[in-house]
């Protein structure tokens, strides 16, 4: 299953410090700068506090989020602490959120997202599910972010987000590149999601962290044009966003 994209991202995603981390260190953030005249905060939250989906569907800004899978602990934890960004909106501070996307660039020693290229580089067949992302390249990211809090309006959130991808074409798209012609198989995310289930009740060692399929037979689908429109950022393609990264991978040694 080591083909399988999105598994690679997420190795701290069920944590029992989540909840603190995300919502105790954002109002922790929220009260110090309340304190401060005319401070200005950024929170960069990310597009999975959005919305998602069991089918392809694209979400913006205004989407309201609709997800009640408690298996999705990260989205929900970033979605309750953009809540508090509001609040503290609401009492007078200045805050933009800013909703990432899958950010891919090269550099990533610690493989947050280039894992799941590397991912697919080793395994013949290519194994994947039934969802999907948008992308993001990180400069674009970090332009974003810098752009929200040089022109962002207070109390709006910004998507930062390119080209939407299924992990079907994201894994094609790197073969393409890599110049590698492994087959790519589409398993069933009813399988998917079953066989994880049982694996881990009968404590049976899966090749991807369980706790990602919630995520990973999802589509994430969003539209970045508002952030394009109000603060002036553009964002690269899919193709565009992704070569970096497989040429650093392929110089740093990671590519089969």
């Amino acid at each position: 299953m080591s083909g399988l994209a999105g598994l690679s991202s997420w190795s701290d995603i069920n944590s029992p410090a989540l909840a603190e981390v995300v919502e105790g260190g954002t109002r922790h953030i929220l009260e110090a700068a309340a304190e401060l005249p005319s401070h200005r905060v950024i929170f960069v939250s990310t597009a999975i506090a959005i919305n998602g989906s069991d089918k392809p569907r694209v979400f913006d800004e205004n989407s309201e989020f609709t997800l009640r899978d408690p298996k999705l602990k990260y989205a929900h934890a970033k979605h309750r602490a953009e809540a508090l960004c509001m609040s503290a909106f609401q009492k007078g501070l200045f805050v933009v959120i800013v909703n990432p996307t899958e950010v891919y660039g090269p550099s990533d020693e610690a493989l947050i997202t280039a894992g799941n290229l590397v991912d697919f580089s080793h395994a013949n067949p290519v194994l994947v599910c039934n969802g999907g992302t948008s992308v993001v390249h990180v400069d674009d990211a970090a332009a974003g972010i810098v752009a929200a809090l040089e022109r962002g309006r207070s109390g709006e959130r910004y998507i930062l987000g390119g080209e939407n991808v299924t992990i079907r074409q994201l894994a094609a798209l790197y073969l393409q590149l890599a110049g590698q012609h492994s087959r790519i198989v589409t398993l069933p995310n009813a399988v998917m999601r079953a066989l994880t289930w049982f694996a881990t009740r009968v404590g049976l060692p899966l090749p991807f962290n369980p706790d990602v399929i919630p995520y990973a037979t999802r589509y994430w689908f969003v539209d970045g044009s508002k952030a394009e429109r109000e603060l002036g950022v553009s964002f690269r393609d899919a193709r565009e966003t992704l070569l970096p990264t497989v040429e650093w991978l392929r110089q740093a040694g990671y590519l089969a």
